[in-house]
């Protein structure tokens, strides 16, 4: 399986290199699929998922589509997810994406599709990829609610979780210290990275890709 999962998508050379190697393949030759589903429970502005799109879209691959899987029905998204080369996770709302992927049928398809493509989460599409995913460190560190852990199943592609946004002015809470003090309270490790950083999966093999700040915990 290979995973790149980041904090804001392809916002540097670096990450847009680590792609590459991962698609095995030039840009030209490959299809991407942008899944912009964890956007949909998010209110304001979305210039930000605008960008995200945008910085795959001028990287010139063969083919991009935006398909949402909580609006197109199984059988039009499957053969487009299948032709896909690369599966994009958009950011916004973990705990949404993780229930349409189910309610919609496409984490049972996921495990077998992952075999052959690159699955690239941007912020919650990347959160998703973990064993669990504790909301009360979301709610905390994103949402400004407090409450007690919670944790709710994640995909299970990786044994660690990811907090995007690290430093971000957006998320004043997802800095160092205050990271450190949860950390405390709770063993699961995890990767704390910035916009310009992030974590790539090739099988069995774990790195970091930074042109900002990371950090890993536990």
């Amino acid at each position: 399986m290979k995973l790149l999962l980041t904090s804001s998508g392809i916002t540097n050379k670096s990450i847009e290199k680590a792609l590459r190697e991962l698609l095995d393949k030039s840009f030209k030759e490959a299809c991407v699929v942008f899944v912009p589903t964890a956007a949909n429970g998010e209110a304001g502005d979305k210039s930000w998922l605008v960008n995200d799109m945008n910085n795959f879209r001028i990287l010139g691959f063969k083919s991009f589509e935006i398909i949402d899987i909580a609006v197109v029905p199984q059988n039009i998204w499957l053969p487009r997810f299948k032709n896909a080369d690369v599966l994009v996770f958009g950011g916004g709302d973990q705990k949404y994406l993780l229930t349409q992927m189910r309610e919609s049928g496409l984490e049972n398809e996921l495990q077998t599709m992952l075999q052959s493509k690159v699955y690239v989460g941007i912020s919650a599409g990347s959160m998703v990829t973990a064993q669990s995913i504790t909301l009360s460190y979301t709610n905390i560190l994103y949402y400004e609610k407090e409450g007690r852990f919670e944790d709710i199943d994640g995909l299970g592609y990786v044994d660690f979780e990811i907090r995007p946004h690290l430093n971000s002015k957006w998320f004043p809470k997802v800095n160092i210290p205050y990271l450190s003090d949860l950390a405390k309270k709770h063993n699961r490790p995890f990767y704390a990275i910035d916009d310009a950083s992030a974590v790539v999966v090739d099988r069995e093999k774990v790195r970091v890709v930074s042109e900002g700040t990371w950090k890993k915990f536990n």
